[in-house]
C-alpha cells in the first residue's frame, strides 16, 4: 500500500496566493501614504482634520451608491455629499445632534432617488455619515481630542495589519468563509489582542493602560467585525470591491470599513460616559 500524499493545491488557490503576493508591495505603499495622510490632518488643526474626514465620507457614500446601482446615483451622490457637507460643520461646532438630524435628512432624500434600493441608499448616507461625525466628535473633545483620535490609530491599524499576517503565518480554522475566505481565527484574536495593546499606549497616563487595553480588545473586535458587515455587502452585491482606486485595497470604502465600526463604537461610548463635550475623556479615562 502506497503512503498517502497531500493533495496539490488548485490552480485557483496557487493564482490567488501568487497574485496576493504580488499585490503585497503596492499595499504597504498605498497604507502608508494613506496613514501619513492621516496623521498630518490630525496636526493640522480642526477645519483641515474635518475636511480630510469630509472628503472621505463623501467618497465611502459614493462608492456605496455605485456598488448598489440602480436608478439616480448621480442624485443620490449629490443630496449626500451636501448632507455631509452639512453635518461636518455641525459636528466641528460641537452640535452632534443637529449633525445626526442632517444625516437623517440627507438619508431621507436620498432614498428618494432610488427605486427598491431606497433603504440601500439611505444606507450609504449613514455609513459615511456615521464615521465623519464620529470621528469629528472625538477630535473635537479637547484637551484629549488628538490622542483618542491617534489611540483609534493605533488600535484600527495595528489590529488591522496584525491579524493579516498573524494569520496567514498561523492559519487554521477560517472565521467565516462564506463572506471572507481569507480571514481565519488565530489571525483575528492575534489582531484585536495587537490592537489594543498598540492602544494602551496611548493612555493618559499609566494607571489607565490596563483598563484601555481591555476597552481596546472590544473595539478592535469590532473593527474586525466592521471589516466582515462590508464583505457582506460587497458579496451581496456580486463585487469584490468597492472601486478601484487605491492600490492593493480597492476603493475608500475598502479601506476603511473597519475604522468605521470601530470609530462608531468608540464615539458612542465615549459619548455616554463624557457627554457630548467630553467624547475624548470618555474614551481615554477610565
Amino acid at each position: 500500500m502506497s503512503p498517502p500524499t497531500l493533495a496539490s493545491p488548485s490552480p485557483e488557490n496557487v493564482a490567488a496566493t501568487t497574485a496576493k503576493r504580488s499585490d503585497l508591495p503596492a499595499r504597504a505603499a498605498a497604507g502608508l501614504v494613506l496613514m501619513a495622510l492621516a496623521l498630518a490632518a490630525v496636526w493640522a488643526g480642526f477645519y483641515w482634520f474635518t475636511l480630510f474626514w469630509l472628503i472621505a465620507a463623501i467618497m465611502v457614500n459614493s462608492e456605496w451608491q455605485n456598488l448598489i446601482g440602480g436608478e439616480g446615483r448621480a442624485y443620490r451622490m449629490a443630496v449626500g455629499g451636501l448632507a455631509l457637507a452639512v453635518a461636518a460643520f455641525l459636528a466641528v461646532d460641537g452640535r452632534t445632534m443637529l449633525a445626526i438630524l442632517a444625516l437623517g435628512a440627507g438619508a431621507g432624500l436620498s432614498a428618494l432617488g432610488a427605486d427598491w434600493r431606497r433603504p440601500w441608499a439611505s444606507g450609504g448616507v449613514l455609513y459615511a455619515g456615521a464615521m465623519l461625525v464620529a470621528i469629528c466628535a472625538l477630535r473635537m473633545s479637547e484637551p484629549h481630542g488628538a490622542r483618542a483620535v491617534l489611540w483609534l490609530f493605533a488600535l484600527v491599524w495595528g489590529a488591522d495589519i496584525m491579524a493579516y499576517f498573524g494569520g496567514r503565518r498561523i492559519g487554521g480554522p477560517k472565521l467565516w468563509p462564506r463572506i471572507s475566505p481569507g480571514k481565519t481565527w488565530s489571525g483575528f484574536a492575534i489582531g484585536i489582542v495587537c490592537g489594543a495593546a498598540l492602544g494602551a499606549g496611548f493612555a493618559p497616563t499609566p494607571a489607565n493602560a490596563p483598563a484601555l487595553f481591555a476597552f481596546g480588545l472590544a473595539v478592535a473586535a469590532v473593527s474586525q467585525a466592521g471589516d466582515l458587515f462590508e464583505s457582506a455587502i460587497k458579496r451581496h452585491f456580486g463585487v469584490k470591491d468597492s472601486s478601484r482606486l487605491i492600490p492593493g485595497h480597492g476603493g475608500v470604502m475598502d479601506r476603511l470599513d473597519g475604522f468605521i465600526a470601530a470609530a462608531v463604537f468608540a464615539a458612542a461610548v465615549g459619548l455616554i460616559r463624557g457627554g457630548a463635550g467630553q467624547v475624548a475623556e470618555g474614551v481615554l479615562q477610565w
